[in-house]
């Protein structure tokens, strides 16, 4: 990744005050709605700057910082989350790359390279083909960003942008491509370099503990006390700040100190007094419980990997005989993808695939009705898990359903959870599932109390990321293989 253009490193990524949002996207109607897109058109015309020719691209002077601001000001003053979408998407649509232009440029690419003119020539004509496929909005986001506040605000409008697309109020490739270039902007700006890897404690300032807590979005904090417990001893808390904004936190990383690798959450989490002494000889296993992104404009950009490698530098400098690396990850989707299964196969008149006979018999008499049918309702709620007969049945099929929704369901040819691909792409492996591992509501609902282990070996970490990246090829322990194993084995999907 490049680093942060000159002159940027010593902008202040200062938070930008947006007018409060309505319950729900709207979008004015009738005559208001034409007044409305008409100043759309005009402000957009007026500040996306026009792409100088190619022999002027480094002579044109930059718009006016009054244009720019026109624009932050115009956008912040539309409170409706349609109006932002609209306002985006018709920079995305008019104001992207001169297609024509492309055209012509590639065309006498083709033409030096058949005539086999010489290499500054052809080189030359490559440059040009280039700098024509450069959005023109590219210029308006570059000029913004040297506003006081101006990377902040690019942040949330790329947050604003992708909720746009999530809600469909915007679409098509003219958008994603947006999309594409700004997150391409903003790796560069928060590249490593140019983050600050910073601790809390219980000493930290009340702010950062404040913002630790209202941002932790996969085991949420209950109470200071609580909070106490995930900064004291045996545990670690970090974050990354841009060079500019030291103190705000941008993505979090929590981590467990333990003796070995852990295979339930509320261990960890559970909310008690925090004892005061720390044993180094007691810790053995540094466990990452916790990532959680501050920014949700900023998804994509590689701050959790390389905040996780960061971090294990920061443990083996405090501990310097630690070895053991490993997440204790949720699982998120797995009790979707498994009613998915139930359902369909409900549908093809009550056929199972995904149990044993002996196992269909022994769930069906403790949940009183057809397997599938009956246990797909019990399985929506929690209250399953109040049944020790049933926790025990089901431990075996639902541990070698989670192995393969883990290793074998792909996307793209890459683990289809999320949280699975994240730590495959560092280069970790798929190292254990964990039964009962998360008891807590979301825990139960979300992945049937299953957690995972992606251990990291550091010397192998690179050739694994290479191998998953490259040849989507999946590492995994012994245990996780065996289940795959039986799943092929009993399963006929």
């Amino acid at each position: 990744m490049r680093g942060l253009r000159p002159g940027l490193t010593a902008r202040r990524l200062l938070p930008l005050r947006f007018p409060p949002r309505p319950p729900g996207p709207r979008l004015m109607s009738g005559p208001a709605a034409g007044a409305l897109e008409r100043a759309m058109d005009e402000l957009l015309r007026r500040v996306v700057p026009a792409t100088p020719a190619y022999e002027l691209r480094e002579k044109t002077p930059a718009p006016a910082e009054g244009q720019c601001v026109d624009f932050v000001s115009f956008y912040g003053g539309l409170a409706e989350t349609a109006e932002r979408a609209e306002l985006l998407g018709r920079l995305a649509r008019g104001f992207g790359v001169d297609h024509g232009q492309v055209a012509e440029q590639s065309a006498g690419v083709l033409q030096l390279r058949q005539q086999q003119r010489e290499a500054a020539v052809l080189l030359q004509a490559e440059d040009r083909l280039r700098y024509a496929l450069v959005p023109r909005y590219r210029g308006l986001f570059h000029h913004i960003s040297k506003l006081d506040g101006g990377v902040r605000f690019l942040v949330q409008l790329r947050a604003d942008l992708l909720e746009a697309q999530a809600l469909k109020l915007v679409e098509g490739p003219d958008v994603r491509e947006m999309n594409g270039v700004l997150k391409g902007m903003l790796s560069e700006w928060f590249s490593s370099g140019f983050l600050n890897l910073e601790r809390v404690t219980w000493h930290s300032p009340c702010e950062v503990l404040q913002k630790i807590s209202e941002s932790e979005a996969v085991h949420p904090v209950k109470s200071w006390m609580d909070m106490k417990r995930r900064v004291g001893p045996y545990r670690r808390c970090y974050f990354f700040s841009h060079c500019s904004t030291p103190g705000e936190p941008l993505v979090v990383l929590h981590v467990a100190l333990t003796g070995d690798i852990s295979s339930n959450i509320q261990a960890i989490v559970k909310e008690s007094p925090p004892s005061e002494t720390e044993e180094k000889s007691r810790i053995a296993a540094a466990i990452f419980y916790s990532i959680s992104l501050t920014q949700q404009g900023l998804q994509g950009v590689e701050l959790g990997t390389f905040l996780i490698k960061r971090v294990v530098k920061e443990l083996q400098r405090e501990f310097p005989h630690l070895e053991v690396f490993s997440s204790l990850s949720p699982i998120p989707g797995f009790t979707k993808w498994l009613l998915g299964l139930l359902s369909s196969q409900t549908k093809e008149h009550g056929r199972n695939e995904l149990f044993t006979d002996l196992e269909c018999k022994e769930i069906s008499e403790i949940i009183g009705g057809p397997i599938n049918e009956t246990l797909k309702l019990r399985l929506s709620s929690s209250e399953w898990v109040q049944s020790e007969k049933l926790v025990r049945a089901l431990q075996a099929p639902l541990m070698r359903l989670c192995a393969w929704y883990l290793y074998g369901e792909k996307h793209r040819g890459y683990a289809l959870n999320p949280v699975a691909n994240f730590h495959l792409q560092n280069g970790a492996v798929l190292w254990r599932i964990n039964w009962m591992a998360d008891m807590s509501l979301k825990g139960i609902t979300s992945s049937c109390s299953l957690m995972a282990n992606y251990r990291y070996f550091l010397e192998e970490t690179g050739p694994n990321s290479t191998s998953y990246l490259g040849s989507k090829n999946i590492k995994a322990s012994e245990q996780v293989l065996s289940l795959v194993a039986q799943f092929q084995k009993n399963s006929k999907l």
